[in-house]
C-alpha cells in the first residue's frame, strides 16, 4: 500500500524578488474567522477556519445558491408562486419566534418575494416555502444543497434543512462560508444586489436588512448574518472597498453589537491595511509537484489567475513561502485540478495561503516509467 506524504518545499528561489513583508497583527473576539481575497481565493487571515460550526441562518446562503441555480437553469421563474404550507407557517412563521416574513397560511407567494425575504429578512417561512416548492420537501431540498456544496468544493459542510435552524447534523466551516459567498458573488452578479437592499416589506410589515453593516457606509454590500443560542452570533460580509473585493466571516460572538463590531474591524482591516503586490502573474509556474508513474515525472503548479501578496502597511520584516501538497501525485493529473497550496509565512507565522493548480494534464506512463519511479520513490523513502 502506498503511503502518501505531505510535501513542503520553499519556493523563494523560483519567485521574483519580493518586497519585505510586515507581519499582519490582527485579532478578533470571534471564535471562528476568515478573510479571503475574492479574486484569487487567497486567505489573508484565519482563526479556526476549518473547525465545524453551527451556521445558523448563514446556511441560507446555500438555500439561495440552489434557488439562483434553479432560476438560471429555467426550472423555476421569479414569477412562479409557491404555497405556504402548515410546516412553513408553523416552523418558520410568526408562531416560531424566529426570523420570519409573516407569510399567511395557505397563501401563495412569488419566488421573487420569497427570495428577497430569505436574503434581506432571513425569513424561515420563506426558506421552507422555497424548499418545498423546488424540492417537494425540506429533506429533498437539503439533498440538493449538499449536491451544490460538492459542486462548489465545500468539504466541511453538511445540510439538513434550508433555514439553518439547529440540527446536530447540519454544520459548516468558516472557510466554506467564505467559499460559498465567493461562489454567489462570482456566479450570480445579476442577483447580488439584493444582498445590499436596506429593507423588505411584506404583509405591510417592513423589516430592515439584518446585516447591519450594509448601512454603516463602509462599503459592505452583503451577505448574511446568523444566530442561535448555542452557536452565538455570526456574519458573512463582503466589500469592494480598497480596490479589491474581500470576503470576511466571523462567528461565535456574544451579541449583535459584538458581531457588528468584529465584522467591521475585520473587513476594514482587510480593505485598508494592505497593499496588493503581484508576485506571480497569471500562468507563471510557481513550483513543481512530483508525479508517480506519469508520462511526466512532475507537473507545474500555477495560481488561480495572478498570485498576489498582500503587504501590510507599516513595519517591514522578511517573508518566506512554501508549497505543500500530498504526494507524489498519482496520474492521471488533470489540468486545472487543485493539487497544492502556497503558504506564506512571516516570522514563522502563517499569514496567507493560496490554492495552486496543475498547469497541464499528465497521463499514466508505461511500465518502464512506473518501475523507474518505484525505484526512485523507494530510494527517497516515500513508499
Amino acid at each position: 500500500m502506498k503511503r502518501f506524504l505531505l510535501f513542503a518545499f520553499t519556493v523563494l528561489l523560483l519567485a521574483p524578488t519580493w518586497p519585505a513583508y510586515a507581519q499582519a497583527e490582527f485579532d478578533t473576539k470571534a471564535k471562528f474567522a476568515i478573510l479571503m481575497d475574492a479574486d484569487s481565493g487567497t486567505i489573508i487571515f484565519q482563526k479556526d477556519a476549518d473547525e465545524p460550526l453551527e451556521p445558523a441562518s448563514m446556511a441560507k446562503l446555500m438555500t439561495v445558491a440552489v434557488v439562483f441555480s434553479e432560476l438560471r437553469a429555467g426550472s423555476i421563474k421569479l414569477s412562479d408562486e409557491f404555497f405556504i404550507s402548515e410546516n412553513a407557517w408553523r416552523t418558520g412563521g410568526a408562531k416560531s419566534g424566529g426570523s420570519t416574513m409573516f407569510a399567511i397560511l395557505n397563501s401563495k407567494i412569488s419566488v421573487e418575494d420569497l427570495l428577497r425575504s430569505v436574503i434581506i429578512q432571513s425569513g424561515n417561512d420563506a426558506a421552507i416555502a422555497l424548499a418545498e416548492g423546488i424540492g417537494g420537501s425540506e429533506s429533498s431540498f437539503a439533498n440538493m444543497m449538499n449536491d451544490k456544496a460538492a459542486e462548489i468544493g465545500l468539504t466541511g459542510s453538511h445540510f439538513v434543512n434550508p433555514t439553518g435552524l439547529p440540527d446536530p447534523d447540519q454544520y459548516m466551516t468558516a472557510r466554506d462560508l467564505a467559499l460559498l459567498a465567493r461562489y454567489l458573488i462570482e456566479t450570480f452578479p445579476e442577483q447580488y444586489h439584493i444582498f445590499s437592499e436596506d429593507s423588505f416589506t411584506w404583509n405591510k410589515i417592513k423589516q430592515e436588512n439584518r446585516n447591519s453593516l450594509v448601512d454603516l457606509g463602509i462599503g459592505v454590500d452583503g451577505l448574511k448574518t446568523g444566530h442561535t443560542e448555542a452557536a452565538g452570533y455570526g456574519s458573512v460580509v463582503s466589500t469592494a472597498e480598497g480596490g479589491r473585493r474581500i470576503i470576511g466571516v466571523v462567528h461565535g460572538l456574544k451579541s449583535m453589537a459584538e458581531r457588528t463590531e468584529e465584522a467591521r474591524k475585520l473587513i476594514t482591516w482587510g480593505s485598508r491595511s494592505f497593499e496588493r503586490v503581484s508576485a506571480f502573474p497569471k500562468g507563471t509556474i510557481i513550483a513543481y509537484a512530483n508525479v508517480y508513474g506519469g508520462v511526466d515525472g512532475s507537473v507545474g503548479l500555477v495560481g488561480e489567475g495572478d498570485v498576489a501578496l498582500y503587504l501590510p502597511k507599516g513595519s517591514r520584516k522578511c517573508l518566506q513561502a512554501s508549497v505543500v501538497y500530498q504526494g507524489p501525485l498519482m496520474p492521471p493529473v488533470v489540468e486545472g485540478d487543485k493539487v497544492a497550496e502556497l503558504r506564506v509565512f512571516c516570522d514563522d507565522k502563517l499569514v496567507q495561503t493560496a490554492p495552486l493548480f496543475a498547469a497541464k494534464s499528465v497521463e499514466p506512463g508505461d511500465i518502464m516509467r512506473k518501475a523507474t519511479d518505484a525505484v526512485k520513490q523507494l530510494a527517497l523513502g516515500w513508499l
